[in-house]
């Protein structure tokens, strides 16, 4: 396939304050079917993601959690990575910017941007945001409200550094003119031009003093450097660049970014705040960002708070991974807000992949192996159903590319659906059932499953960006090596391979009164809770003597085979200890391990072998068991 050039597109980087739900995801599943998409067309792409783990919201969690702001946003970028790898999405970089590489360069853009004057010190009072980490003046409240979340704001007065947007809002009017497609959708440059660049572009804050977790400015260290410089800049650093001129090579490869694919909300952020950095660093520009719509609840933004998130990992356990990322991506729409229940997300699977989809392909196959044991051969003649049938197929190549030009995934995947309507209707009009009564018609009927066959294999193709699985299966089911996208230049690449003599439905009818049984069940159920035992005062515990011991010889018991006979150094004693760990340990395994023994266990016989106390293990509700052990402290010492 030919290289059609680099490709770099890019997510917002998540705040890692906590679980990300559907709308978070949303935009990571969007992000990878467009990078696949890109990739099937022969685009060489790199495609990054990561989170934002700086700033006062998350150093007040962390405070409140009892943990180091590091250990939380740890925890934090864990969940949000397991998420994004749960639906299956492709990056080729996750980045924090905890990450050594992106604070090194975050301190040298602050310093290289100071020293040109772009920065200066000043004092700053206005009202603040907490969960938007953001500066309001009176005018920009909503009922005294924040303008973007609606939640309390409170008054604060520090002395910042700033940056002098103004200096470069001519060069960025002028950029938006002349690259008409730089911010997208239209609505969305609309808004920016007519609200904030019109009528004149404030200074912004660009680092803080009343909170001390984030990158600190080096030449002043009381001041960290705030969100707007650390978290935007990751998109650079990511792939290695450096304010002294030493870029990596994927900068030199992939920079400027082809697309920055962000939520509405932070439109402003990226098309005023980021472009004027990069033009102060002297940077090149992305060449689009494109801010997608939120996906509600109903009618409402969803919103832990009001206790209306939905979760992809909740939605993926009764669904699966391909089923949510059609929904998401299939129901937002380019410009206005979708919306997701998980009513509506049953009535799609019904709709679309069960009736339409899946039941294409099962009875296709199903008839292939029926009538001719599976295996068919390249068709000779065709009629106008044909013809028709084959110029949808090729037609839909062409629309798919033009939608997703233009960013419109939802309507790419209606047009693939559409495709798998059209083979339906096939069926319909050719009847093969009839044609297979009849020995005369079998030539026929060999055409009208060839081109069943075809169509779906398009389809396959064409739909394996946003449900990779998916698309696997039906490959597999049709046996297809004919997978990329050069096999959709012609009508009739389909190698009449033998099917699968056992199809599997690729996605279930759903009983949705049932399901949503289950799935009230399952969201509804109580908190999980380990069951303690009878509290213990401090006296209690201190009458258990337990020590560090090295176990210095090991050997299966003589007369049981689920027992262990080790001999255990304890200090300046060696005492001979009974383990039932058999199961779990051969005895050389148990050799030179530092074991926490109870040391004042009344001695016992354990068939014909004295026990002097007891080592202490872990057991799990799967029954999986270990030794505690120790590494440093010396045998003998006491565990308090």
């Amino acid at each position: 396939m030919e290289n059609k050039g680099k490709y770099y597109i890019t997510t917002a980087i998540a705040y890692a304050s906590g679980k990300p739900h559907i709308g978070n995801t949303y935009e990571i599943i969007m992000a990878d079917s467009i990078a696949r998409y890109k990739k099937l067309l022969g685009y060489d792409v790199y495609f990054q993601t990561g989170t934002d783990e700086h700033g006062q919201k998350i150093e007040e969690k962390a405070k409140a959690a009892g943990v180091t702001p590091k250990e939380f946003v740890d925890i934090q970028a864990a969940e949000i990575k397991r998420i994004f790898d749960l639906m299956n999405t492709k990056y080729d970089r996750f980045i924090r910017t905890t990450d050594d590489d992106h604070e090194l360069q975050v301190k040298k853009i602050f310093r290289r941007l100071y020293d040109k004057g772009d920065i200066y010190k000043s004092e700053y009072e206005g009202w603040y945001c907490t969960p938007c980490e953001s500066f309001w003046t009176d005018s920009q409240l909503v009922d005294g409200k924040c303008p973007d979340c609606g939640r309390e704001v409170h008054r604060e007065k520090e002395e910042s550094y700033f940056f002098k947007l103004s200096k470069y809002q001519k060069q960025l009017e002028d950029y938006i003119e002349t690259h008409p497609e730089f911010i997208q959708p239209e609505s969305r440059k609309n808004e920016m031009v007519n609200n904030f660049l019109k009528p004149g572009l404030q200074d912004l804050c660009v680092s803080r003093t009343s909170f001390k977790w984030g990158v600190p400015v080096d030449f002043d260290p009381k001041h960290v450097v705030y969100v707007w410089i650390d978290a935007l800049s990751n998109y650079i650093t990511g792939l290695g660049y450096d304010v002294d001129g030493n870029h990596g090579e994927l900068y030199k490869k992939y920079w400027p970014a082809d697309l920055h694919l962000i939520g509405k909300d932070i439109v402003r952020f990226h098309t005023l705040y980021w472009p004027i950095m990069l033009l102060a660093l002297d940077v090149p520009l992305p060449k689009q960002v494109f801010g997608h719509p939120w996906m509600l609840v109903g009618e409402d933004k969803i919103s832990k708070s009001r206790g209306n998130a939905i979760y992809a990992d909740d939605l993926v356990k009764f669904f699966g991974v391909d089923a949510v990322r059609y929904y998401v991506l299939h129901e937002m729409p380019f410009a206005q807000d979708g919306t997701i229940t998980w009513e509506l997300v049953i009535e799609r699977i019904n709709s679309d992949l069960a009736n339409v989809f899946g039941n294409l392909v099962n009875r296709t196959v199903a008839m292939t192996n029926k009538y001719f044991g599976g295996q068919l051969h390249k068709p000779t003649e065709g009629t106008e159903f044909d013809d028709d049938l084959k110029q949808f197929t090729l037609n839909t190549v062409k629309t798919v590319e033009d939608k997703m030009d233009q960013l419109r995934v939802g309507d790419s995947l209606e047009s693939i659906m559409e495709l798998f309507r059209r083979c339906n209707k096939y069926i319909d009009e050719t009847a093969p059932w009839t044609l297979a009564k009849d020995e005369a018609n079998k030539e026929r009927l060999n055409t009208v499953l060839y081109n069943l066959l075809e169509g779906i294999r398009f389809g396959a193709v064409l739909i394996s960006p946003f449900m990779p699985e998916t698309a696997e299966k039906v490959f597999a089911q049709i046996n297809t090596k004919a997978t990329d996208y050069d096999s959709l230049s012609s009508f009739g690449n389909y190698e009449c391979n033998k099917v699968t003599e056992k199809p599997e439905p690729l996605f279930a009818r759903l009983d949705s009164a049932k399901v949503m049984e289950e799935v009230h069940a399952y969201l509804d159920k109580p908190e999980e809770k380990l069951e303690h035992k009878d509290e213990i005062s401090i006296d209690d515990f201190a009458r258990t003597e337990i020590r560090i011991g090295k176990v210095l010889e090991c050997e299966k018991h003589p007369k049981a085979d689920k027992l262990l006979v080790s001999q255990i150094k304890i200090g300046p004693e060696v005492r001979q200890i009974v383990s039932g760990i058999a199961k779990w340990y051969k005895p050389e395994e148990m050799v030179g391990k530092k074991v926490l023994v109870v040391c004042n266990l009344k001695p016992v016989t354990l068939r014909g072998v004295e026990s002097q106390g007891m080592i202490l293990c872990a057991e799990d509700e799967n029954g999986n068991l270990e030794a505690v052990t120790v590494d440093k402290v010396e045998d003998g010492a006491e565990v308090h």
